[in-house]
């Protein structure tokens, strides 16, 4: 399974507001609807206890496919578990309203009829740029989504065609940064090209000035830039090696120190699920690794001689006591890195 998004003509934007309207108010009716009747109750409704009362919507003359309102309450219920929430956020639809929500028309796949670089959804036939070829895919589900622009793109979760195996036979180590994007064990280091601090300064000014759509527009070309930078490193690293290991460093846990901007100007959470799913789609090996004391070890002698501490976060090189071996901090820690990941492989995964 992949996921496949592809742009909607703009000449569509109007009839895909209103089908999001009529979502935020299915929404927004089943969440007081669920609201309500626990208040009443103390129990919970299900979403087929809730299809009960959504019944025959379509044929009332509300503009959506009966399918997309099962997706809708489904997806209310499921969200409701997953938070612990008695109650979610309100969608809301006003587009003069500063927290307006963007567009979500979910479906499934017998809502849609897919023909000749065209989608239907009811009675409504929308063009797109078929840059994928939809007709060499089976459409499992999808949805319609709007970004913060306004503009259009369906997302189909679509059968993969086939599987398309790497001609690469060698594995590598791959050390996650924040000076460069990644440095990995065979001496490569990749560049991080840092697209938020290069248009830092206009998006300021952009914002001072009040301009909401340069702002929009600046914040897509840096998300586009980057996006298109990882997709490229990604591809490269699958196409040449027969296994990768990462670190597994946290973004997650780095985001809540002062480092945050940096950690999420990088993007190295979305290159590793970018490498994670484009190893499965073509037969390489990924598994990430405890990095911990990866810097410290020399990769030649297995001697604790690295930097440590805080204090040794500036040591860029450094020679090791034990053999005299001048190493680069972060390509040694790449090398550790590939180490332990064939010892993993040798010793067998834990949880397999």
């Amino acid at each position: 399974m992949k996921t496949l998004k592809l742009r909607i003509k703009d000449k569509h934007c109007k009839v895909l507001d209103q089908l999001a309207s009529d979502v935020n108010f299915v929404w927004n009716y089943v969440n007081d609807l669920c609201f309500r009747h626990l208040q009443r109750t103390g129990k919970f409704m299900s979403a087929f206890d809730v299809a009960k009362y959504t019944a025959g919507s379509s044929k009332a003359g509300l503009n959506l496919h009966s399918q997309t309102i099962q997706a809708v309450t489904e997806e209310l219920i499921t969200r409701r578990k997953q938070f612990k929430k008695a109650k979610l956020r309100w969608r809301v639809s006003d587009p003069k309203c500063a927290k307006k929500s963007l567009g979500w028309i979910p479906f499934k796949a017998s809502a849609i009829k897919v023909e000749q670089g065209q989608i239907k959804y009811g009675k409504q036939w929308f063009g797109l740029w078929d840059s994928y070829g939809l007709s060499r895919y089976t459409v499992k589900t999808g949805s319609f989504v709007q970004d913060a622009r306004g503009r259009w793109y369906v997302c189909l979760a679509v059968d993969t065609v086939k599987l398309e195996h790497t001609t690469g036979k060698t594995s590598i180590g791959v050390d996650l940064g924040l000076k460069d994007l990644a440095a990995c064990s065979d001496g490569t280091v990749i560049a991080n090209p840092k697209y938020y601090r290069k248009y830092e300064q206009h998006l300021a000014s952009a914002q001072r000035a009040g301009k909401k759509k340069q702002v929009k527009a600046i914040h897509a070309r840096i998300k586009n830039s980057r996006q298109d930078h990882l997709h490229k490193v990604s591809s490269a690293l699958v196409q040449q090696h027969a296994a990768i290991f990462v670190g597994n460093l946290s973004a997650k846990k780095l985001v809540k120190t002062k480092m945050a901007k940096s950690v999420l100007d990088t993007g190295f959470a979305a290159l590793k699920t970018m490498l994670r799913y484009k190893c499965e789609n073509a037969g390489v090996w990924f598994f990430e690794v405890n990095e911990s004391y990866t810097t410290l070890t020399c990769s030649h002698c297995n001697g604790d001689t690295g930097p440590s501490g805080l204090g040794g976060l500036g040591i860029r090189e450094w020679a090791c006591m034990d053999c005299g071996t001048v190493q680069d901090r972060d390509i040694n820690a790449a090398t550790n890195i590939l180490r332990l990941g064939r010892q993993t492989l040798v010793g067998g995964i834990p949880v397999l």
